[in-house]
């Protein structure tokens, strides 16, 4: 990942970019995200040899924390002694994840996988001396978990690449194009190998930054992806060439105007293991980010850090188990829904069911009193808590027999059904949703 905030072109520019240029018609780019639009949760691993350490992925040498030649030396402690990718597979499968997504080559370079393009690779140039992207893979592929590569555009130690950004000893691309087009060369290669080995359903590119599309190729890096695997979908940061946005640890206050989204976020402050880094984000504090995520119509991608040993710390374990059995009760107010109220409303998450005739309240917290809806020119049919079944009782306030103004629904929830972290109501309507949007009657 990268430390600073990149603006990524509207999913919109991107459709228009990819259909015109590479004549893909906006409609199958659809067809081919109801997975990933249905999907809400997916589970982000930064893995790679920073974890050694526990210093900084690639930044830690970029930013002058540390040498290149120091930071190198991690190689020789990346064992994953304690790697088991079914242990890892069957954690993300109980968080609720529909898919996952591990990096498979940081800026640093060194490959998670057995790359035929170079040598630089944990099982050519390290003690683990194994593949940590195929296996994993097999065992998400098993558990129906959707497969997810992480792949850097950025390789700060191959030797045709421009090199390190704060480093004017490194040659200027412009100065010599030979060498550019030899490290995409080198670049394209290894997409294309993983593509062919691991066939990723998901494709996560970090890096575009450092240049534009055309020097990428960003174009002819789609169409390798896309003419062996038609139904791969790729993130916005390939110059426009993507399919969805990925704002980054940061959530957006309003509704974000894109049709797809996904909020990448760390559970501490770091992407990678990094043991100094206390500052763990707590089950309830993800779930409420989880639920304005999913209520916004966006996925949330939470990351884990995992040790060189190839362990998970517990506090990542704690939170993804916590967030699994939340997800577990309140299922259908969060898979295969649509986002929710506009601002306004209610005040809290919301989501939707697909056909616009079941609300769903995320209520944070503990409830002391009644809560309020504002605006719903609809009946309430029934009011229920999720996961416990209970009947709720509603009331209307306000309502004015001459008025088209609805009035204000009132709904008690008792302290005997409210959940630890955030309870979850289900209002049936007696139609599609309809709201009253207007400033009110005389």
């Amino acid at each position: 990942m990268k430390n600073k905030i990149v603006i990524s072109l509207l999913i919109s520019c991107s459709i228009f970019q990819a259909g015109a240029q590479t004549k893909i018609d906006p409609k199958t780019i659809a067809d081919k995200m109801h997975w990933f639009e249905d999907a809400k949760l997916g589970i982000f691993i930064h893995a790679g040899i920073y974890s050694v350490n526990g210093i900084d992925e690639s930044w830690s040498f970029h930013n002058k924390k540390i040498s290149y030649t120091d930071y190198m030396k991690q190689l020789k402690g990346f064992t994953l002694s304690k790697y088991n990718p079914a242990a890892w597979a069957d954690l993300i499968k109980e968080s609720g994840a529909k898919y996952a997504v591990i990096t498979t080559k940081h800026h640093d370079g060194v490959a998670m996988y057995d790359t035929h393009q170079n040598k630089l690779s944990i099982v050519k140039a390290t003690p683990a001396n194994r593949d940590m992207v195929k296996p994993l893979f097999e065992e998400l592929r098993k558990r129906d978990i959707k497969c997810g590569a992480y792949f850097s555009l950025i390789d700060w130690s191959y030797p045709d690449y421009p090199g390190f950004l704060k480093d004017s000893s490194r040659y200027v691309l412009q100065h010599d194009y030979d060498r550019w087009d030899r490290f995409r060369t080198f670049l394209h290669g290894q997409i294309a190998e993983i593509n062919n080995m691991f066939k990723p359903d998901l494709w996560w590119f970090d890096g575009d930054w450092e240049h534009t599309a055309e020097e990428w190729e960003a174009e002819k890096i789609r169409y390798i992806i896309t003419s062996k695997n038609p139904n791969a979908i790729i993130n916005g940061r390939l110059q426009g060439y993507g399919d969805y946005n990925t704002p980054e640890q940061n959530f957006p206050v309003t509704r974000p105007p894109y049709r797809w989204w996904e909020l990448c976020m760390t559970i501490n402050d770091n992407w990678g293991y990094q043991p100094q880094d206390q500052n763990w984000k707590t089950p309830y504090e993800i779930i409420s980010i989880f639920a304005d995520v999913v209520s916004n119509g966006g996925n949330l991608l939470l990351d884990i850090g995992p040790k060189e040993d190839g362990t998970i710390p517990d506090e990542e374990v704690n939170v993804l188990k916590e967030l699994g059995a939340w997800n577990k009760k309140n299922s259908e107010a969060i898979f295969n829904t649509v986002a929710g109220l506009p601002q306004g409303h209610f005040y809290g998450p919301t989501t939707l069911s697909k056909d616009s005739t079941t609300l769903y309240l995320f209520l944070p917290g503990k409830i002391s009193g009644p809560v309020m809806i504002k605006g719903l020119d609809n009946k309430v049919e029934e009011a229920s808590v999720v996961g416990d079944g209970t009947t709720l009782t509603t009331k209307v306030v306000g309502k004015i027999s001459w008025s088209a103004v609805p009035g204000l629904v009132y709904i008690d929830v008792p302290d005997k059904v409210q959940d630890k972290y955030m309870t979850v109501l289900k209002l049936k309507l007696d139609k599609k949703i309809k709201l009253y949007r207007g400033q009110g009657g005389l």
